[in-house]
């Protein structure tokens, strides 16, 4: 069963921590002020009266181009397009470039209960900064049941029913050098329209649960290069109990996905057998994908060769 949850918020104070943003002010309740939006505004419009489509909810960052245009102004005017602006109660204000920020600003700011926060980054290095990061804490979730390691540099998620070895099959992963990031609950967030990323939940971070021995520390087990925090999901395993009589893809050539949050993933189903060595061959479909993203199919190479030794019709062949 998947446990999504559409809506999501970060609290201004972790971003302040985040950008180690100067507070110019911060009203008494700035430790309840949530972010939900990942956009951000130049307010320049709104200064200047604007304000069709205006999202207090939104970030405002004011840059050098809203600084000149205010220092333009005379301070009767710039007391009357701050004043309208402050008065919509933006969530925050940060002022960018250690700009100093006018006297207006200050004390409105004050009026209304509007956090003032400056950095010394350029407007469009912590514009791209910010916007990527609220990307990543406001992405949509879902968490699944299942293990996520990283196998010779990819994100390899783990699928299967209770007790088919996901688990067993990852210890015995990070004892030939890979890494574990997540066991028995992933949480899957959608960071881009191309782009998922799994992680543990904080509570079991680090942790595996082996069926007989109970839950064991992986990081203090295997030490730091044993685990990683989060990982970029870029193929699926199914593992499923083999079933006598069914035909499983011998030759590489079906192509599987596995949609997870509306993204379509590269899927493998692996049927389980005793005495098949999963660990390997987890390995080996990891690098055969790798050998797959820099354009060489196995699988379609071994195909082209059958039909020109013998003539067979290449079912790759799209013309």
């Amino acid at each position: 069963m998947e446990n999504v949850t559409t809506k999501h918020t970060v609290p201004l104070s972790q971003l302040i921590e985040e950008f180690n943003l100067e507070t110019i002010y911060a009203p008494d309740n700035i430790d309840k002020i949530m972010i939900a939006h990942a956009d951000i505004i130049r307010p320049g419009l709104p200064l200047a009266g604007f304000f069709d489509y205006f999202d207090p909810e939104r970030i405002q960052v004011i840059g050098r181009v809203e600084s000149i245009y205010l220092s333009k102004l005379s301070s009767t005017e710039r007391v009357e397009r701050v004043g309208n602006f402050l008065s919509k109660r933006p969530v925050c204000i940060v002022i960018t470039r250690n700009i100093e920020p006018f006297a207006e600003i200050t004390e409105l700011a004050k009026e209304y209960s509007v956090p003032v926060l400056r950095t010394s980054m350029p407007t469009s290095i912590f514009t791209s900064a910010l916007i990527s990061s609220l990307n990543v804490h406001l992405a949509p979730r879902v968490t699944r049941h299942g293990v996520l390691v990283e196998v010779y540099g990819k994100g390899v998620l783990i699928l299967g029913d209770s007790g088919i070895g996901k688990s067993e099959t990852a210890i015995e992963l990070i004892k030939r050098g890979h890494r574990l990031v997540a066991d028995d609950a992933v949480e899957i967030s959608r960071v881009s329209d191309k782009t998922l990323v799994g992680r543990a939940p904080k509570i079991i971070r680090y942790y595996m649960e082996l069926r007989g021995i109970g839950l064991i520390d992986v990081r203090r087990i295997f030490g730091m290069g044993a685990v990683k925090e989060t990982e970029k999901i870029e193929l699926v395993i199914n593992l499923e109990h083999w079933v006598e009589g069914k035909n499983y893809d011998r030759m590489g050539l079906d192509t599987e996905i596995h949609e997870i949050l509306g993204i379509q993933i590269p899927a493998i189903t692996i049927p389980v057998h005793p005495g098949r060595n999963l660990a390997v061959i987890l390995e080996i479909a990891a690098m055969n994908f790798r050998l797959k993203d820099m354009g060489y199919n196995t699988a379609e190479e071994f195909n082209k060769q059958l039909s020109l030794e013998y003539g067979f019709a290449d079912p790759t062949d799209k013309k």
